[in-house]
């Protein structure tokens, strides 16, 4: 047979809270879980710092090329320079020489990256006095430290302030990805010559020192927030050398680097005026047998030549991203928060183990992971581009090993699996009821001959198939639902479903399902069915007779309380009849001895209705009759009773009357009730009524004598002219209104 349409399982799966889908791959949560955790410890102790500076070196040389920065200029001591001087240090004339044609040129500010802590030659008093009269000269010092010696800076600079510390930081693998603003030794605040110099450049542009908002602790150019490095921060772990104001270095990434000219132009004059003039001037070696080079974040990538950077040009990379950052918002480099370095950790060890546990093929899996992988990476590198600095190494290390760790559980629990479905299959054949054993996909793994006997379909065609493939949707549906809600509880469920078989043959079943686990924690939805259909038949049978019987009897009801009615109440009004009249009366009198009460009775007769049956018809009379049954009824209580004996006689009983006076004022009412003109057909008709009283126990307590007498005193109001009532009163005459 063809399978029908298969139903999207998204459509027909209940949801299940997070806590409950957490709960059924908890395993595979831990082993995640557990695989961050042992990272983060890798991490903490240090193993991964140097897969971490070497990641973000590569990232960093992979950005895209930034514009030519054109307000620092180099003044390089090349090789060649050094053999047309052919001495080294400059002597203090030739630098007393190019301080004086550099500082023609009007730069805003002029850096002397070398040092000058003796005389060398001849021209000390001239250098002295260029140092005295030149304001925007910042000259170098080396602060000791523990890898080199102190270098006094020049005494003319140091006395005029205009000192800066070339120092940089170095770190363990011999690169540097960090620079120094600040440092303060024996009490005394040292400034970076990168800074130094910026700061002049800044003044111009009416850009001070400020502390920040955020905390006063940090140095504010503009709005740039130069944020201290801390021992931990990025991908370092506990760094010794982390003294002083640190930052990271977002290192310039030219192509062609920062315009450099040589000693040689400068002293011959070779120089274009617009290229010095308002920029920054460094003067520095950058003749590689002088050995003043570094290795940078920059110095090596992808496919490239490893390059070490001179000095000089380390720190116009220093100077720039301070004017950058301060001038123009270039981003500083910035690290998260330990928590969240942590959180982006173990995020990255789910998403591994889940790529494994849901795809559980080992080539998709493996796709996915260099998938996952390279989108790391990707959020990486675009968030260094915005100036983030997110671990790379750990996080991928989470995402490869928990995908490894979850790999390796997959297999023991299919092994395990293998070992369960061959057991559940030799113990489920012995069992004559059909019995169905799912995995948590829904798939069929285990069946018996009974199941495949009821379905209809050989063994192999129905495993590792599920119900929406030989079912209709409906009842695909139907089966998924009561699934999803075994393994959401955990407890065992029983339903009762239908199912059309192979043949076309619709069966009623009664399955139980219930969940089992093996020894690797592998979880099973095992169901047993019984076929109801014979059962169902019968008890569809039993509710029809049942409401059959229902029926019966509700109709015998209304036949009997109809002829109850009918017994009991006038065919025309509806109102009590004698019969129940006298039941009536004769409660009211036993209730109104008990409680020492009156009762009244009240005989009522329609004066001249004879000749309006005459005249007007007995189907104007009927009406009339009606007619005064309603207003009768409506103008008492719901305790009095207002009876037909017949023709135009009436009888009202009130039960429970305080005194005399009481009856006399409800007679005036139903005089004044029936006095009012009735229209009836269009035709109007004005009736009166004659009416006589008789009250228990003042004239009698017998009830024949009570209607009796009540009887009399009526005619004895029409002998004395209609339209009245009349008490009875044997001997006196009657009391009347």
């Amino acid at each position: 047979m063809n399978p029908p349409t298969q139903p999207d399982e998204e459509a027909t799966r209940p949801r299940a809270s997070f806590k409950q889908w957490l709960k059924g791959d908890r395993r595979v949560w831990l082993t995640a879980t557990s695989v961050a955790g042992c990272v983060v410890l890798l991490r903490m102790f240090g193993l991964l710092q140097s897969a971490e500076l070497s990641a973000l070196d590569q990232l960093s040389c992979l950005r895209p090329a930034e514009a030519s920065d054109n307000r620092i200029v180099i003044v390089g001591i090349d090789e060649q320079d050094l053999r047309q001087i052919q001495e080294w240090p400059l002597p203090d004339q030739r630098m007393a020489e190019l301080l004086q044609k550099l500082a023609s040129y009007q730069p805003r500010a002029i850096g002397l990256d070398i040092y000058r802590d003796f005389s060398v030659g001849a021209g000390q008093a001239e250098l002295e006095q260029v140092f005295e009269t030149t304001s925007n000269l910042v000259g170098i010092e080396k602060i000791e430290d523990e890898n080199s010696f102190a270098v006094a800076p020049p005494a003319a600079l140091s006395n005029r302030n205009q000192i800066g510390f070339n120092n940089v930081v170095v770190d363990d693998d011999g690169r540097i990805r960090r620079s120094l603003l600040y440092w303060t030794v024996d009490g005394q605040s040292h400034t970076s010559f990168a800074l130094k110099l910026a700061l002049i450049y800044l003044q111009a542009e009416h850009i001070e020192p400020k502390p920040a908002n955020v905390n006063p602790k940090y140095l504010q150019l503009g709005q740039a927030v130069f944020h201290p490095f801390e021992p931990s921060d990025g991908g370092y772990i506990r760094m010794r050398n982390s003294g002083g104001y640190q930052v990271l270095v977002n290192f310039y990434n030219a192509p062609s680097g920062f315009e450099m000219i040589s000693l040689s132009d400068v002293m011959t004059g070779n120089v274009p005026p617009d290229l010095l003039r308002d920029r920054i001037v460094l003067i520095g070696s950058t003749a590689v047998s002088l050995k003043d080079f570094f290795y940078t974040s920059n110095s090596s990538g992808l496919g490239k030549e490893i390059r070490q950077m001179s000095g000089v040009e380390l720190h116009a990379n220093f100077i720039h991203q301070i004017l950058g950052a301060a001038l123009e918002g270039r981003s500083l480099l910035r690290v998260w928060s330990d928590p969240l370095e942590l959180g982006w950790i173990l995020v990255w060890s789910w998403v591994g183990a889940s790529v494994i546990w849901e795809l559980r093929s080992p080539r998709k899996s493996a796709l996915s992971v260099l998938v996952a992988s390279a989108g790391l990476t990707g959020i990486c590198y675009l968030a260094l581009l915005q100036g983030w600095w997110i671990p790379l190494v750990p996080a991928a290390i989470a995402l490869v090993g928990s995908a490894v760790a979850v790999t390796g559980y997959i297999a023991h629990l299919q092994e395990e699996l293998k070992k369960s479905k061959e057991f559940l299959q030799s113990v489920i054949n012995t069992i004559p009821d059909p019995i169905f054993v799912k995995d948590n996909h829904h798939r069929w793994i285990v069946l018996n001959e009974a199941y495949c006997r009821l379905i209809g379909q050989p063994l192999q065609a129905l495993l590792e198939r599920s119900d929406s493939d030989f079912f209709s949707e409906k009842q695909a549906i139907a089966f998924r639902q009561q699934d999803e809600l075994t393994f959401a509880t955990g407890t065992d469920q029983e339903s009762e479903e239908e199912f059309t078989d192979a043949h076309g043959i619709t069966h009623l079943i009664a399955t139980k399902r219930s969940l089992h686990r093996d020894a690797a924690g592998n979880q099973f939805l095992v169901g047993i069915i019984r076929d109801i259909t014979q059962r169902k038949k019968v008890e569809e049978e039993l509710r029809r007779t049942a409401a059959e019987l229902v029926r019966s009897n509700a109709e015998l009801m209304q036949a009997e309380t109809h002829l109850r009615q009918m017994a009991y109440h006038d065919p025309l009004t509806g109102l009590p009849n004698r019969k129940l009249l006298q039941d009536r009366l004769q409660e009211a009198l036993v209730w109104a001895s008990d409680h020492g009460q009156l009762a009244a009775l009240l005989f009522l007769d329609l004066d001249g209705f004879k000749a309006i049956n005459d005249t007007l018809g007995h189907q104007v009379g009927d009406l009339l009759l009606k007619a005064v049954a309603q207003r009768l009824t409506g103008c008492l209580r719901g305790s009095d009773l207002v009876a037909r004996l017949g023709g135009d006689e009436f009888v009202v009983l009130l039960p429970a009357i305080p005194g005399v006076q009481d009856v006399a004022r409800v007679a005036e009412k139903i005089l004044e009730t029936l006095a009012k003109k009735f229209v009836l057909e269009e035709q109007p008709i004005l009736i009166t009524t004659s009416l006589g009283i008789s009250i228990y126990p003042l004239d009698g307590t017998d009830m024949d004598d009570l209607m009796v007498k009540a009887d009399r005193a009526m005619y004895s109001a029409k002998e004395l002219g209609k339209n009245r009532y009349k008490f009875f009163a044997p001997e006196t005459p009657c009391l009347d209104q």
